[in-house]
Formats: structure tokens, C-alpha cells, sequence
């Protein structure tokens, strides 16, 4: 018989911190419902929330830092549509999680959580999702809405493409937009620059998310660059990271943001480097670390844009 320890590790999901805090604190009637929106691994909050952040901030004018209250409300809004997106995901998923050890211990095919408590959650979710984007203005809140076509597809793209990672980054990386959208009630140039790199860094660290289950992807028959890229992945990195660091400083040049930002877009860049020269395809644990490593790229971003909309004083 299995002591309360062994039973709590065995209820923890394949990716999640053993020290995560839904697992730790949360009451256990709603856990599973936490662990649908995956607030137990909130790495993926923070991969789209960066975007929406970057975009605010370059969005800024010179001299200002962004404007707070935006930034809580995309915070929230990052928070609550990824979780409406993760549930999406396993409730399209739920008859292939189960064959996937990562994945195996999820709500729904562990049997905490029913088709239909999902629907339901999923409701709930895209309620406060669009209570969050009424408090901008009208034009972000007609961008916002045409965001959920993307989200939707997703799900359902590794059944038909290699290329499921190009869908996540539509999907990821429309915070460019909307942020760029609330603040200046237009999508500009600078907002589809910041996107096309967006994409190609969701491309970069979802192949590397999805090297952990190339074995099991390949036995059940869905699809992934992590399969097609194979050996190559490194040099395929390469070209994705390169697009990205050349389209976020593409849009420094635009809005002639000062030294500051390539400095800072300099340690941005070494930090995918570093990646790339330290990556395993074969140890999935390696590929975690790398995946979830991202969050410090998508602070050094947002710093050096910030940092850039100031001239220094020497």
C-alpha cells in the first residue's frame, strides 16, 4: 500500500514541478480543474504572455514605461485563455493522452475530470477571458475575438501537419498584435514584425517541448517537427532563433530605440545560443529545462525594449 507521500507524487503530472503549488496548496475538489488550465506548469502562461508584453512596451512612447494596468490585464488575460486553450487542447487530446506516459495522469483521461466538467470549465474560462478583453478599446476587442479561430486549430493540427508548432505560434504570439492593438488602436507594422519573430520562437522551443514525446508520437501517429527535424533540430534552431532576434531588433531599428536595447538584445541572443549548443534531442529532461528556460529570453526581450525606449546619460 502506497504511504500519503507516494500518493501525492503519483497524482503529479510528468511535466510539472514536484513542488508545484496546485499539488502543494490548492483544495483537491478543484486540482483537477487547475491542472486542466495547467496552473501547475505555468511555463506556458509566461510563453504567451511575452508577446502581449513586448508589444505594449514597444507600443510605449519614448520616455514612458508601459502603462501598468495594461500590463495586470494581460497578465490575467494570458492566465485565463491559456488555460481555456489547454483545455481545448485535452479535450481534443483525450483519447491519445492516455497512450502518452507525459500525459497519461491529465484530468480527463485519469478520469478526474468528465467531458462534459470540462465543457463547462472551459465556459467559464472564456467568460472571464472576455470580461478581461472588454476593458480595452474597441478595436483591440475585435482583434482579441478573431484570436480564438487559432486557438481553436491547434489542437487538431499534429493530426494533419508536421508543422503543429507553426499553429501553437499563430496561436502563442497574437499578443503582438493585441498589445499592440490597445494601446494604439491599430495594427501596425511594428505589431507584424514582432509576430512573424513571435512564430518563429514558438517554432524554436515547441520542437524542443516536443522531443520528450517523439516516441510515443511516432507509435500513436500524430506529427511534429520534432519528428521531422529529427538529427537536424539543432540546425533548424538556428534559423528559427536567427529570424527571431532579427525581427524583434528590426523592430527596435523602426522605432530607433537606443543602445541600451542591443545590449540587452545581445544577452537575448546569447541565451538562445546557449540553448542550441547545450540541447539533447534524446534526453527529455535536457529538452524540459531548454523549453522552460525561455521564460528568462522572454524577461531579457521585455527589459531591453523597455530599457531601450530611454536614452542613457554617460
Amino acid at each position: 500500500m502506497q504511504n500519503s507521500n507516494e500518493q501525492d507524487k503519483d497524482r503529479i503530472i510528468a511535466d510539472a514541478s514536484r513542488q508545484n503549488w496546485v499539488d502543494k496548496y490548492a483544495p483537491e475538489n478543484v486540482q483537477p480543474y487547475f491542472k486542466l488550465s495547467r496552473l501547475d506548469r505555468p511555463i506556458g502562461t509566461w510563453l504567451l504572455l511575452y508577446p502581449c508584453w513586448w508589444a505594449l512596451a514597444l507600443a510605449t512612447a519614448p520616455g514612458q514605461y508601459p502603462d501598468p494596468i495594461l500590463f495586470i490585464l494581460f497578465a490575467l488575460g494570458a492566465l485565463v485563455m491559456r488555460g481555456a486553450g489547454c483545455t481545448i487542447n485535452d479535450l481534443a487530446d483525450r483519447d491519445i493522452d492516455g497512450k502518452v506516459e507525459r500525459t497519461r495522469k491529465r484530468p480527463i483521461p485519469s478520469g478526474q475530470v468528465t467531458v462534459k466538467q470540462a465543457f463547462i470549465w472551459l465556459a467559464f474560462q472564456c467568460f472571464l477571458g472576455l470580461i478581461i478583453l472588454l476593458q480595452f478599446n474597441s478595436f483591440a476587442v475585435f482583434v482579441g475575438l478573431f484570436s480564438l479561430v487559432f486557438v481553436v486549430i491547434y489542437p487538431f493540427a499534429k493530426r494533419f501537419t508536421y508543422w503543429p508548432q507553426f499553429f501553437l505560434g499563430l496561436a502563442f504570439n497574437y499578443g503582438a498584435w493585441l498589445g499592440w492593438a490597445a494601446v494604439k488602436g491599430e495594427v501596425g507594422l511594428i505589431s507584424v514584425i514582432l509576430y512573424i519573430g513571435g512564430i518563429f520562437w514558438t517554432l524554436g522551443y515547441d520542437t524542443i517541448y516536443a522531443h520528450q514525446d517523439k516516441e510515443d508520437d511516432a507509435l500513436i501517429g500524430v506529427k511534429s517537427t520534432a519528428l521531422k527535424f529529427g538529427q537536424k533540430t539543432a540546425s533548424w534552431l538556428t534559423a528559427f532563433y536567427t529570424l527571431t532576434i532579427a525581427a524583434i531588433i528590426l523592430c527596435g531599428v523602426l522605432l530607433k530605440l537606443s543602445i541600451l536595447f542591443y545590449t540587452l538584445m545581445a544577452a537575448a541572443a546569447a541565451h538562445l545560443i546557449w540553448q542550441i549548443r547545450t540541447l539533447d534531442i534524446d534526453d527529455g529532461d535536457r529538452c524540459l529545462l531548454l523549453f522552460k528556460s525561455n521564460k528568462i529570453f522572454g524577461a531579457i526581450v521585455l527589459f531591453a525594449i523597455v530599457a531601450g525606449k530611454f536614452n542613457p546619460s554617460f
